[in-house]
């Protein structure tokens, strides 16, 4: 479908800010969700904020002239319809609890963006049944970290023209610039998909890096500076990459990395995106060895490790180094 920010909808949008007389619902003002109200707000769109923990909400109200809700109730009694809500919550039971709790409270016409990560098979069986209330429904797979509120966000949008429409003076301010960095990609359930699969690429690219920098860091009788060669790889090579530009600046400041446990975690999208290719039937073995790799990070391996030594030690009678041993 391509990029939808050119002319259209009803707002009355700044060309060079977004700027807009647009008021929104934003439920959950997390480390994501708070820095998005903080872009938001700077954009001139007005926000009614509600989180879990009112001293949240507070405090943004305080900062930057979110108008606070003591409950989604109040949050929607807030805005004229047709009425937008977005949620920056976990996926799961909190986003599956909001919106039945939302059911009860919006009209026909009205909007709800999710802007968390879900899975796109949930975010299909959701649309469907704010269908079912004539809502609509839009999924904004959100990328940009803590790093959103001065660089922007990118976001990839599902939903029908009419609601993304809707949500276009918000995507517009949220995004690096009105015309780039976000784009309705597609159908309900587009959004997120493409945004599961962008965190399994995700996983492919950290990987990589962690593998060919751990070898530099190996090749000892070199005395290589990893800070060094990751800052020269960011100029005009090509691995150049945020990511990169990442891990520069962290090695610049610990290089040997000591007090980090060797432990990765891994979120949802990783796991989607590998079972998909395998519904899909499509080789996908960078991502899901990358996520392998983390399950090992996490202990996951160890069991088969402590397999593998016992059973060399069966048919060759291989040393087992023991527990003790390793913690010495």
């Amino acid at each position: 479908m391509g990029n939808t920010s050119g002319p259209g909808g009803s707002d009355t949008n700044n060309s060079a800010t977004g700027a807009t007389d647009m008021r929104m619902a934003l439920v959950g003002l997390g480390k994501m969700g708070g820095n998005m109200a903080r872009r938001l707000r700077r954009g001139g769109i007005e926000v009614v904020g509600y989180n879990r923990t009112p001293a949240i909400t507070a405090a943004l109200a305080e900062e930057i002239g979110l108008l606070p809700a003591a409950s989604l109730a109040e949050a929607v009694a807030a805005l004229q319809p047709p009425r937008v809500v977005w949620l920056m919550i976990p996926a799961g039971e909190a986003t599956e609890q909001t919106l039945q709790d939302l059911l009860a409270l919006l009209e026909a016409g009205d909007v709800v963006v999710d802007g968390g990560n879900a899975n796109y098979h949930d975010t299909l069986r959701r649309a469907a049944l704010l269908r079912g209330h004539d809502l609509e429904f839009v999924d904004a797979g959100t990328s940009g970290g803590v790093w959103g509120l001065e660089n922007g966000y990118c976001l990839m949008v599902g939903g029908t023209p009419a609601a993304v429409d809707q949500v276009k003076p918000a995507l517009r301010v949220l995004a690096p610039a009105p015309d780039r960095g976000w784009a309705h990609v597609g159908p309900v359930g587009a959004g997120h998909f493409t945004k599961m699969v962008h965190n399994g690429i995700e996983y492919g690219m950290m990987q990589a890096l962690a593998e060919g920098l751990a070898l530099l860091d190996n090749k000892s009788e070199f005395g290589l500076d990893l800070a060094q060669v990751t800052e020269l790889w960011r100029h005009s090579s090509v691995v150049r990459s945020w990511l990169l530009d990442l891990t520069a600046g962290a090695l610049a400041q610990d290089t040997g990395l000591q007090s980090i446990a060797p432990v990765v975690s891994d979120s949802g999208e990783g796991r989607w995106t590998a079972i998909e290719a395998i519904e899909q039937g499509v080789p996908a073995p960078v991502m899901t060895l990358a996520l392998h790799s983390r399950f090992a990070s996490q202990g996951g391996a160890d069991y088969a490790n402590r397999l593998l030594a016992v059973m060399r030690n069966a048919f060759g009678g291989h040393t087992v180094q023991k527990t003790d041993d390793a913690a010495r």
